[in-house]
């Protein structure tokens, strides 16, 4: 490699990587947080359930309270289980008869959230959790200011991460090897930062690389460009693409007749009836289309244990006036290739395919890319804070970097401290006030945030900010399951006995991330090159 192409190449790693250092720093904290999304809305809500909990549904009696508020009668009725926790996602169409006049109108008329045991309707403001909260700060959901703009900028920030990735190796690459392997702490502040960078870059390569290639799949490419895409080629057909990518099933249409169907029937029955024949099967929707009408039928669809596959996903569906099973997807049936490849990179990026231990790993693995963006902010301060560089330049240098640090390094305390209010304050917030618990989420995190973002930058000085923050977020971290404990009685030795995997996950979690972070702090020694110039 010339010296002309190297230095394009390093320059380029630099820039790219300093423009979306922060955004990206929030991107892989809020997202290692993510991964525990289900496990924190069962903690936050205080309900745990078992594995395969769709499959244990009583959806005759989730029907029998549907029709208590209002007519099924030629409806299209949909329960989905996007994510493991006892709220069921259930939509409803309009019904096809049109003496049929809607008398609950407004947000839980037609999509909500349904508790499967006490069977409470709940619209999406009112079901909001922190879990989903940090799930959707991932890719920046509460930008969407002008239409996607949040995706968007979440998507543009994976591609940028992707060129700082392939520019980095291209980089280091005569060295990467002996480099892996170097570690000098007695060095230089520069060269420590260094050889962590490359070291712990190295060891998250793969799982940065994932990362960033499903990134910009699912940000740019499936929800930034693709209903542009099929609004153009499709306006009057909205699923038409879908189906040319074969992610839907092709089922033949069974007209509503207007004829109330006469037979007795149990959703049940159908459900226990394709677990009969694949008993391994995770059930995650069941989708009843012309409700009590005699062309009514069901489909019932899920996927085997990620054990036994990936990719695939199975269906059947059946026509209730005879009980005839009309359409199928086995279990053993060839994926096609767009299928395949959809289902693979969502599966790559949200790390759900291996337990807890594929978790554990994708979230260490999360914490160590906060660690190299950090590193590489701090190398790339260091390298230019030197006589050589004009004092106006270093002074900005330097401030650059202390925003930077601020905002990045306090989302630990201020992550710790919205889960204690939220544990102690959520649930009487909602019935004194009457508010929703989206609104005490964005007030406390969002304003809590900026407030200690401007408290340290004002501080100007990186080593109390890193000391500081690690400290905030050791004490606050360790008092969430104690929170949780005085709230719930569900301390971590109960949730264990008791089998409440996700509760316990979730206290266990800020016991240990506490006590690294208290661990870090007793390592950190004071550096002068981290002073402002």
């Amino acid at each position: 490699m010339s010296n002309r192409i190297y230095n394009i190449l390093f320059h380029t790693h630099t820039i790219s990587g300093i423009i979306i250092s922060a955004l990206l720093y929030i991107i892989f904290f809020t997202g290692s947080i993510a991964f525990l999304r289900d496990e924190i809305s069962a903690w936050e809500h205080n309900k745990p359930i078992k594995e395969n909990y769709f499959n244990t549904i009583d959806f005759d009696e989730s029907l029998e309270k549907l029709e208590e508020g209002q007519n099924l009668y030629g409806r299209d009725i949909t329960f989905s289980h996007r994510y493991f926790e006892r709220e069921v996602n259930v939509s409803m169409t309009p019904s096809k008869d049109s003496t049929i006049i809607d008398q609950n109108r407004g947000r839980l008329s037609n999509y909500f959230f349904m508790d499967m045991e006490s069977f409470e309707k709940k619209d999406y403001q009112s079901n909001y959790s922190l879990g989903e909260f940090f799930y959707r700060l991932h890719f920046f959901a509460q930008l969407n200011f002008f239409g996607r703009s949040g995706y968007l900028l979440s998507g543009l920030v994976a591609f940028f991460f992707l060129f700082a990735i392939i520019t980095g190796v291209l980089v280091h690459w005569k060295k990467i090897i002996s480099s892996f392997y170097t570690f000098r702490p007695g060095a230089k502040w520069k060269t420590i930062w260094t050889d962590a960078h490359v070291a712990l870059g190295m060891i998250g390569l793969p799982y940065q690389f994932i990362f960033a290639v499903t990134g910009c799949y699912l940000m740019i490419g499936y929800s930034v460009m693709l209903p542009p895409v099929e609004k153009y080629l499709f306006p009057d057909e909205p699923r038409e693409v879908a189906k040319i990518l074969n992610l839907e099933e092709k089922v033949d249409d069974l007209e509503f007749t207007y004829n109330p169907i006469k037979e007795d029937f149990s959703i049940n029955y159908f459900a226990e009836k394709t677990l009969k024949k694949w008993p391994d099967l995770k059930l995650s929707e069941l989708k009843i289309v012309n409700y009590g009408d005699e062309h009514m039928y069901v489909k019932l669809s899920g996927s085997p244990g990620y054990d036994e596959s990936l990719l695939d996903q199975a269906s059947q569906t059946y026509r209730i006036a005879d009980g005839r099973l009309i359409a199928e997807r086995s279990i053993n049936q060839p994926t096609s290739y767009s299928r395949g490849t959809f289902n693979l990179l969502r599966r790559l990026h949200y790390g759900d395919y291996g337990g807890y231990g594929l978790k554990l790993i994708y979230l260490v693995l999360g914490f160590v890319t906060c660690f190299v963006i950090l590193s590489g902010v701090y190398i790339w301060l260091v390298a230019r804070n030197k006589k050589s560089v004009s004092k106006r330049k270093r002074k900005f240098n330097n401030w650059l970097v202390t925003i930077y640090t601020s905002v990045c390094l306090s989302l630990l305390p201020i992550t710790a401290i919205i889960f204690i209010v939220m544990k102690v304050y959520g649930e009487s917030y909602v019935a004194t006030t009457g508010g929703l618990r989206k609104d005490l989420i964005y007030e406390v995190f969002f304003w809590g945030w900026l407030v200690l973002s401007v408290l340290f930058t004002i501080k100007h000085d990186n080593y109390f900010t890193n000391k500081f923050c690690l400290i905030l977020g050791s004490f606050f971290g360790i008092l969430v399951p104690i929170a949780n404990g005085i709230m719930t009685g569900n301390w971590i030795w109960v949730s264990l006995s008791k089998g409440y995997t996700q509760i316990f996950v979730v206290d266990i979690f800020w016991v240990l991330l506490s006590i690294t972070a208290f661990i870090a702090v007793l390592r950190i020694k004071k550096k002068h090159s981290l002073k402002p110039a």
